[in-house]
């Protein structure tokens, strides 16, 4: 056994000290675990076998309240002031889900409502609306007839003293016209109203406004309300004045179906037209209670506007794919025959109600154009491809008809124009600064107004000689630039300067103004007067339109479908 070492000896010295004090203090339990070197070591306690543990059930338990912007909070009946910047997007958001739950609606619509069929005014009129269809017959079936009448084309043009001559006249006007009075208001149509016609009937103020959602609303502004409609407690600015009806014309009841024009008939006073983004043009006869359809395109185009010579017998029709549609209403719609004048959006086309052959049309291509109907129609089918030839040709020889709308593209128009033969198509043409959002003839046919986006309404007085010229007119250039605002944006209609078509008066026009009011200009570009009523009116009036024989009659309408007659205040004063 190998000697222990000197650490050895004094650590079992240490041990034997301890053992005596322990056993004279009587500790045995501590001297027990107290060993000596040689004891064993003690082997560590085995570790405890665990519990199986047991799943607990989920309890729910009170969460706190989740982050939400003010104006979700405010939505849910939170005490919260919107900023601008919220209010916008509120708006937006509840603009598109109104549109959703109306496209939802229509769909169910669709499959009872077969889109090209005649329909009547029973399934037109909304299934809830209170409005009486047969008081509507009636209204109208008891207007005098009338037909659109055509001015002299050389009326106003004065040879002597014609700026004294010319100030007179619109001095006249404006004694008329410059203290009109909004005198009835009404939410004719539930969205934002795209266009507006006046019916020429004298002794009613009968307006058609067509809107966003492809309803024509007709109001008869001064009619008398009944006394269940009248209530005391509603204040003046408020109150509804006369009747109004609404016919779901053209669906689904959304944005796809938006009425972009209405007139009356030229020579029929109880029928209107109206053509919309469902790519169709449909006639609404008041004597009869129905509505067909006279033309549609299977190509999906998008109408934008459409326009008829006095004699009412032909219809010139613009689509969003820059093309005008020739469409003669006492033949087949299959008959049609349609040119590209332009590679952008045709926003406009106008017939010249003095030389129905002559058109102005305005486009997104920043250019106004005329044209010349005859040269148009002259043009040969020899220039269409061979497809569109043999479908001509079956046509012609009746053996079967014709399937769709000849169309000669943009291409085929502007070869042909500088073929000798179709030398002339187009007369004149000019260039705007943006888009030209309107162009016009006036009720004598000699003079154009246009609107852009340049901010300009452009006058241009082309003279009779012109006309007779078998080429390109020469300089065309206005001889009038208003600056105006026409930066209506997204959620207005473009603003666009309408002529009024009494001929027995020197010809004005109306616009309107982003300031709320409603702008009245002469043909010569001077400022008449500019209408407001700020008690009544809070809103961009963007869509006007003037009575085609009376002065003193002027209508306006905003982006919620709210509209105004404007008249002397005393016409006010009667209806109460």
């Amino acid at each position: 056994m190998p000697a222990k070492s000197q650490y050895e000896l004094d650590r079992e010295a240490n041990i034997a000290k301890n053992r005596a004090l322990f056993e004279d203090l009587g500790l045995k339990q501590t001297l027990e675990s107290l060993g000596t070197s040689s004891a064993k070591p003690i082997k560590p306690a085995a570790k405890p076998v665990p519990e199986k543990r047991l799943k607990r059930e989920r309890v729910d338990e009170p969460t706190a309240p989740r982050r939400a912007s003010r104006r979700l909070q405010k939505k849910q009946g939170g005490d919260f002031e919107e900023t601008e910047e919220e209010k916008k997007l509120r708006e937006e958001e509840e603009v598109k889900e109104e549109e959703a739950r109306k496209e939802a609606e229509e769909k169910s619509r669709l499959a009872k409502r077969p889109r090209h069929d005649t329909l009547n005014f029973n399934t037109l009129a909304e299934s809830n609306s209170p409005e009486d269809l047969s008081s509507l017959s009636t209204i109208m079936k008891n207007v005098v007839q009338c037909s659109r009448r055509v001015a002299d084309s050389e009326a106003f043009v004065y040879k002597e003293d014609a700026e004294k001559q010319e100030k007179r006249e619109v001095q006249g006007i404006r004694e008329k016209v410059q203290n009109l009075k909004v005198v009835s208001r009404a939410k004719v149509v539930q969205d934002r109203i795209y266009c507006s016609a006046y019916h020429p009937e004298l002794t009613k103020d009968l307006l058609f406004f067509g809107d966003k959602a492809g309803m024509l609303g007709i109001w008869d502004a001064r009619a008398p309300q009944d006394e269940n409609e009248v209530d005391g407690d509603i204040t003046p600015q408020s109150r509804e004045g006369g009747k109004y009806w609404r016919l779901q014309v053209h669906w689904p009841a959304t944005s796809k179906s938006s009425i972009s024009c209405v007139k009356v008939d030229p020579i029929d006073s109880h029928n209107v037209y109206t053509s919309a983004y469902d790519c169709s043009v449909r006639s609404v006869s008041f004597v009869s209670g129905v509505s067909n359809e006279l033309y549609s395109n299977d190509d999906k185009i998008l109408l934008t506007s459409f326009d008829l010579p006095p004699s009412g017998q032909e219809m010139w029709i613009s689509d969003t794919a820059g093309g005008v549609t020739h469409l003669d209403l006492r033949e087949t719609k299959s008959k049609a025959r349609r040119y590209g004048l332009s590679d952008n959006k045709i926003g406009t086309v106008s017939v010249n109600p003095t030389r129905n052959h002559f058109l102005v049309t305005a486009s997104n291509s920043r250019v106004v154009k005329i044209w010349d109907a005859r040269k148009l129609d002259a043009m040969p089918i020899s220039l269409l491809d061979d497809a569109a030839q043999v479908e001509a040709t079956e046509e012609v020889d009746n053996s079967t008809p014709r399937r769709s709308v000849l169309d000669f593209d943009s291409d085929v128009v502007n070869q042909y124009n500088e073929t000798s033969k179709g030398k002339g198509t187009m007369r004149a043409e000019f260039q705007h600064g943006k888009s030209a959002s309107s162009a016009y003839w006036d009720a004598r046919g000699r003079q154009i107004v246009s609107t852009s986006y340049d901010d300009r309404i452009r006058l241009w007085d082309i003279s009779s000689p012109t006309f007779k010229i078998d080429g390109e007119f020469p300089n065309l250039k206005p001889f009038s630039q208003i600056r105006h605002n026409c930066q209506t944006g997204r959620w207005l209609t473009i603003l666009r300067a309408q002529w009024s078509t009494n001929p027995d008066v020197f010809p004005y026009f109306s616009v309107g103004n982003m300031n709320h009011s409603l702008d009245l200009y002469s043909c010569k570009g001077e400022l008449i007067t500019q209408l407001t009523d700020p008690t009544m009116v809070s809103a961009v009036q963007a869509v006007t339109c003037t009575h085609p024989s009376l002065v003193e009659r002027a209508a306006s309408g905003n982006a919620s479908g709210r509209v105004n007659l404007w008249a002397p205040e005393g016409l006010k004063d009667e209806q109460e």
